[in-house]
């Protein structure tokens, strides 16, 4: 069956469809293995798959199944997965599902990085690590780099990277940006978070298509464009006077709070806007605020992430690729072979929730990997001397 059924599905979709659909995805992904240790690459992917659409760790999955190797085995040929040819062949395979659905028409990327809060120490070097704002008590997290597609009943990501502590942001964002002029369609425009605040990260990111990314408050040039009452169009220079001087077109945007979360007065807002001044600065705030749809593909993806106590950078970064992959699936399925058609687009089936794609497939999962469904029990029970107490 496969992908063909994507194409040619039959009258019903059942959870067997979903589970070859899922685990032809996982056939893509590369696992040397260990050297001389014969394995069946088959069952450590639905290992990984029930362990991805569960939420579980892969002992959890493997503690509970008679179908599976033991969770250090299974780790131990996942610890083997070369990184660059992981992101390689995932990369290629996001491009393969956003040729599926999406068509030739121009796109909007929105850019965003992930991070995933981290507890342990570094596996090889401290750079494996980034920092951000403190969560659960760390601040210290595996970044990556993705790329979503803005579109309201598709909203794919076509590409992903991982982000070191010890590289500029600007060599993840020209990473990404190689993933993603490979895509089957044009780039319009680019929608990135204040993140992406940097010289480098601008010109490169305004060397593809259109960019929209909020600025970073500081220093009293941007404080004196900043104090006004009207939205305006201005030029802002940063690293004025220096080697790296780079001059955008800044959009202020001044609106009314009007009591929201109850606040009153003017709110100031301004934006690089390169090669967008053919809009107002409003327009270029609307076009920016789109891309909130983006916090949705986020926790969905978390939904779909496996879990781990692994140091191993590698396998993290397996476990989030696999994630966005299902995520994708799911959409795919949704739209293609879910979705009625009528006139103004299809009409999404509300009842298809990313849960219930995850739980079909978890479901088909419990029989190929032979779910224990029973635990030996002590023998002894509860003591009979508490009986005679309750009885007392």
């Amino acid at each position: 069956m496969g992908v063909k059924f994507l194409y040619h599905p039959d009258t019903v979709l059942t959870v067997s469809d979903l589970e070859t659909l899922a685990l032809d995805l996982h056939s893509e992904i590369p696992i040397p293995g260990v050297e001389g240790c014969g394995f069946d690459s088959g069952i450590i992917r639905q290992t990984l798959l029930q362990a991805a659409v569960d939420q579980k760790s892969i002992k959890a999955v493997t503690d509970t199944t008679r179908g599976t190797y033991s969770d250090d085995y299974t780790l131990a040929q996942l610890h083997t997965v070369p990184p660059a040819e992981l992101e390689a062949v995932v990369n290629d395979l996001l491009v393969q599902q956003a040729a599926m659905i999406l068509g030739l028409g121009p796109r909007i990327i929105c850019l965003d990085f992930v991070d995933i809060h981290y507890h342990g120490c570094p596996h090889a070097d401290a750079g494996e690590l980034c920092h951000t704002k403190p969560r659960d008590g760390t601040s210290q997290c595996h970044r990556y780099l993705a790329g979503f597609v803005l579109c309201r009943a598709k909203p794919l990501v076509v590409a992903i990277t991982p982000v070191r502590g010890d590289e500029p942001k600007s060599d993840a964002v020209e990473r990404l940006l190689d993933h993603v002029a490979v895509l089957p369609f044009d780039i319009t425009g680019l929608l990135a978070d204040r993140g992406f605040y940097d010289g480098t990260s601008i010109e490169r990111l305004d060397a593809v298509a259109s960019v929209a990314l909020p600025i970073v408050r500081g220093g009293e040039q941007m404080a004196e464009k900043l104090n006004t009452t009207v939205s305006y169009w201005t030029e802002y220079v940063m690293y004025e006077g220096s080697e790296r001087e780079l001059r955008f077109p800044l959009a202020v945007c001044v609106s009314y709070q009007h009591g929201n979360r109850g606040k009153h007065g003017l709110l100031v807002r301004a934006y690089v806007a390169c090669d967008l001044t053919d809009r107002t600065p409003k327009d270029v705030e609307a076009l920016y605020r789109k891309r909130s749809a983006i916090e949705t593909a986020f926790r969905t993806m978390r939904e779909a992430r496996a879990r781990t106590s692994t140091t191993d950078p590698v396998v993290r970064l397996l476990f989030v690729l696999v994630s966005f992959l299902l995520r994708n699936l799911w959409l795919i399925v949704r739209w293609g072979v879910l979705a009625t058609p009528r006139r103004g687009g299809r009409a999404l089936p509300v009842w298809f929730r990313f849960e219930v794609f995850r739980e079909w497939i978890d479901h088909a999962l419990d029989d190929t990997l032979r779910r224990k469904w029973e635990a030996p029990t002590n023998g002894v029970g509860i003591p009979a001397t508490y009986s005679q107490l309750d009885a007392g």
